[in-house]
């Protein structure tokens, strides 16, 4: 069996773009009232099959938001594109946030919802038709995208599994 442990990339390779998926406030009560504070889920990639999320906590939102691209950099993975979509459908699961991502004929778009949208766009994927089961919760949701993404293998990297070529991949 091949090595299924996710491609890192180091982010200091690719130029990456970064988007807010979530922005939560959330409050500490204390002796003396509530302490606000702030927890944002980033998510950065190069649009072209890199992408990584991350978690930031801090009292001001500039700084949680600095903290969670921070964050996200240190988990950049590889995803295998194949003509704008993604090469099989796949599911992902993480805690109670189930994901499914089936490859769309081109001119589709990005079918998905919020927190998935956000990481198959600056993944990359242009064409991919994609359902959110189970939690709605952003965490669960992007890291069950990010799951299901690190799963995905390329035709080559099957065919080579198999032991076949190309061509006998694709046409049985």
């Amino acid at each position: 069996m091949a090595d299924r442990t996710p491609k890192r990339v180091k982010p200091t390779e690719t130029e990456l773009k970064e988007k807010l998926v979530n922005l939560n406030r959330v409050a500490k009560v204390t002796k003396g009232g509530r302490t606000f504070s702030f927890a944002a889920i980033m998510v950065v990639g190069d649009g072209n099959g890199t992408v990584g999320q991350g978690l930031g906590k801090a009292r001001d939102v500039s700084e949680a938001i600095a903290k969670a691209v921070d964050d996200a950099k240190k988990s950049l993975i590889k995803v295998p594109l194949h003509k704008g979509t993604i090469p099989h459908e796949q599911k992902g699961k993480y805690g109670a946030g189930k994901v499914l991502l089936k490859p769309a004929a081109d001119g589709t778009g990005v079918i998905a919802g919020g927190a998935m949208r956000a990481v198959l766009e600056i993944a990359g994927v242009q064409n991919v038709l994609a359902k959110s089961q189970g939690s709605s919760n952003p965490h669960n949701v992007v890291k069950a995208t990010i799951d299901a993404l690190s799963k995905l293998r390329s035709p080559m990297e099957i065919a080579k599994t198999r032991g076949i070529s190309m061509d006998k991949l694709f046409n049985g």
